[in-house]
């Protein structure tokens, strides 16, 4: 399970950096814009709230709509995206606990925030 999850992350973030790159055609930007776009959009053929048919949604079509936006793009290109991105699931574990401070840093900020203005 853990594995497909990081080939997952590994092809998700691969199209999200074939999307930025120029040599990338038109109509394969599109579809790549298009799955990453139903893979993190809270909006489902099926609600998540439907007992196993709202995951299984996800779990069918997500992969197949990246596979098929994957399969348009060049073959240099989707290499070079694929290596950019194994470069930052390298660096992840080091930003992660980073981003969790800036999180934490944020909410404590908007939390400070929101208490001086009610106080005011």
């Amino acid at each position: 399970m853990i594995l497909r999850l990081r080939t997952f992350w590994r092809d998700a973030l691969a199209l999200l950096f074939a999307v930025g790159d120029r040599r990338t055609p038109g109509r394969a930007r599109l579809a790549a814009l298009l799955a990453l776009a139903y893979a993190l959009s809270p909006v489902d053929l099926l609600p998540d709230v439907i007992p196993l048919a709202g995951w299984g949604d996800d779990l069918l079509i997500v992969p197949t709509i990246l596979a098929l936006a994957a399969r348009g793009l060049p073959a240099p290109v989707l290499a070079d995206a694929r290596a950019r991105s194994a470069g930052l699931q390298r660096r992840l574990p080091w930003l992660l606990p980073l981003l969790g401070l800036l999180a934490v840093v944020g909410v404590g900020l908007l939390l400070w925030g929101l208490g001086r203005a009610l106080a005011a």
